[in-house]
């Protein structure tokens, strides 16, 4: 399969911010509202002392520094996706998100907010309190309600590949494949082209070897014709390589930032937003050719 590495994306509308795609890397902040997130950066997180009021107010706090530090986009998530995560029901997340998008909301209204999750209910909630993105990291299953309430509300929905298993007989083959389905079934019920955005899911259903694989391949997405949203930030492929734990991880995130934007990828989601900002732009000075004015 040859990748069209030079096939035009276009642009996507999310949250009434134009993102060009193509004409640099765009930076999506991390925003964890739970208690176990695999990073340690949860804003429940045990021994924080934080309630939910305390939670919202760890948000603004962040968000605010993220903006400051170029983050284009923020994306709020209240379940952990971490191996061994507890299961949380759509009550208890949307009691976590729903006021921190909210609060998000109201107090930066130009920037764009995406809710990451798998659950109908706490999207559309999460969209009606003032998010603009779905990010749904089952992108690839046969469950069509996200993708149809994405296209009822008129938003963008990022499509994530995963797996229950790591079992390929042609990864790169199998991954693109599926995306191309999940594509199609979007396309089918209603969503525009222009709003989709594809995850190769770096670290879900996957070996360590199967994700450096898919990194060093990542150009071959390019044949779907879709933006590339990749999450490598702080994941436990980068400390199986290095033998260190999550926040000693920054230098290997930053190495797979400047490697997935020379193979191809459009959003960067990332915990450390100001080191991956100025990664991504002497990146995209080198491979895209653009140059912006500095930060930080």
């Amino acid at each position: 399969m040859t990748a069209e590495v030079d096939r035009p994306l276009g642009a996507t509308d999310i949250g009434g911010r134009r993102f060009g795609w193509g004409e640099r890397t765009f930076v999506m902040g991390i925003v964890n509202a739970t208690p176990d997130s695999f990073s340690g950066d949860g804003l429940l997180a045990p021994g924080t002392g934080a309630d939910p009021d305390e939670a919202i107010r760890a948000a603004l706090v962040q968000a605010d520094r993220m903006v400051a530090e170029g983050a284009d986009l923020l994306d709020i998530g209240g379940e952990s996706t971490r191996p061994g995560h507890f299961t949380v029901d759509a009550a208890d997340e949307a009691r976590r998100v729903v006021p921190i998008v909210a609060a998000l909301r109201a107090a930066r209204p130009d920037t764009p907010i995406s809710i990451d999750t798998t659950k109908p209910s706490v999207a559309s909630a999460a969209l009606e309190a003032g998010a603009s993105l779905i990010n749904d990291v089952w992108g690839v299953s046969d469950d069509e309600a996200l993708v149809r309430l994405a296209a009822e509300r008129g938003v963008p929905i990022v499509l994530m590949h995963n797996r229950e298993e790591a079992r390929y007989t042609d990864l790169m083959r199998e991954l693109i494949d599926d995306l191309q389905r999940a594509i199609d079934r979007a396309l089918r019920v209603g969503c525009a082209w222009e709003s989709l955005i594809v995850d190769p899911g770096f670290g879900f259903g996957k070996t360590p070897e199967h994700n450096l694989t898919l990194l060093r391949e990542l150009v071959q997405l390019r044949v779907l014709g879709r933006p590339i949203l990749l999450g490598t930030s702080r994941k436990s492929t980068l400390g199986r390589v290095l033998d260190l734990p999550a926040d000693e991880r920054l230098e290997a995130t930053l190495a797979t930032t400047t490697l997935g934007i020379a193979g191809g990828a459009d959003i960067i989601r990332v915990h450390d937003v100001l080191a991956n900002v100025r990664a991504a732009r002497m990146t995209d000075a080198v491979v895209r050719g653009a140059t912006t004015e500095p930060i930080g």
